[in-house]
């Protein structure tokens, strides 16, 4: 559980590093849920 929890968070801020724009933001945190989401089912 705590090596996917690092996996995400590193995801996420693989994410946010490419974002340019406040909307692009959202929008990759809201991809970002839905992973964490689909790996808890």
């Amino acid at each position: 559980m705590k090596n996917l929890m690092t996996a995400v968070l590193l995801f996420a801020a693989c994410l946010l590093a490419g974002c340019n724009t406040v909307a692009g933001v959202g929008k990759d945190l809201e991809k970002a849920g839905e992973a964490v989401q689909k790996s808890a089912k």
